[in-house]
C-alpha cells in the first residue's frame, strides 16, 4: 500500500468528539414495498411504521437488539433497487444466525471466513469456505439477499475489541490490524 495513504498512529484520532453521533437508519432501495415488507417482517425483525404520505410511502424495520433501523419505501432515494452492500448484522453464534434464517425461508450463502482474521473482501481475496477455525471474533461470515438483492453480510463477534468508545487503545489495534 502506498505510504501515503497509509496513516500513522499519530495521524490516526485518537479521540471522538464532543458531538455524540450515532448510526440510527440505513434507506435501502426495493421495488417491491409490499414483498419487502413481508420479507422483513418474516426476519422477525421489529415492525416499526409504514406511512403513506401524498407521493412517498415509508417502511421501516429493526433488527433485533440493533440500535439501527432498515427503512424502505416509495420515492425515498434515488438508489437502483437491489444496489445496498456491505450492510453488516453482527450475531454472536453464527451458526445459529444462520439456521434461524433457514428456518424462516431465507436462502444464505456458505459459511466462509477471512484467512486475516479481520474483515473479509468483497473481491474474494483471503476468503476461505467454513467457520473460522478458531472461532476468532470478526472473522466468520455469511451472506444473505433481500428478494431485490440487497446483500446482508452476517459477520460473528464473541469478543470485541477493546475500547469501543474511542479510546486510543482500541484505534491503536484497529490501526494496526487495518493499516499492518
Amino acid at each position: 500500500m502506498d505510504s501515503e495513504l497509509r496513516p500513522s498512529i499519530k495521524e490516526a484520532p485518537q479521540t471522538i468528539s464532543g458531538v455524540a453521533m450515532t448510526l440510527e437508519l440505513v434507506v435501502i432501495a426495493v421495488s417491491d414495498v409490499d414483498r419487502s415488507k413481508r420479507f422483513y417482517a418474516a426476519l422477525g425483525w421489529r415492525f416499526d411504521i409504514d406511512f403513506q404520505g401524498d407521493d412517498y410511502r415509508i417502511v421501516q424495520f429493526t433488527p433485533p437488539g440493533s440500535g439501527c433501523s432498515v427503512m424502505f419505501g416509495q420515492n425515498i432515494t434515488a438508489a437502483p433497487a437491489g444496489s445496498s452492500r456491505g450492510l453488516h448484522l453482527v450475531v454472536s453464534d453464527l451458526p445459529a444466525a444462520r439456521a434461524d434464517l433457514a428456518s424462516r425461508g431465507v436462502e444464505t450463502s456458505e459459511p466462509f471466513h477471512d484467512v486475516g482474521g479481520i474483515f473479509h473482501h468483497s473481491n474474494g481475496v483471503g476468503i476461505t469456505a467454513g467457520l473460522n477455525p478458531e472461532r476468532k471474533s470478526y472473522a466468520s461470515y455469511f451472506i444473505f439477499h433481500d428478494p431485490d438483492g440487497n446483500e446482508w453480510t452476517v459477520q460473528e463477534i464473541t469478543t470485541r475489541l477493546p475500547g469501543r468508545k474511542g479510546d486510543s487503545a482500541f484505534t491503536k489495534e484497529l490501526t494496526k490490524a487495518v493499516w499492518g
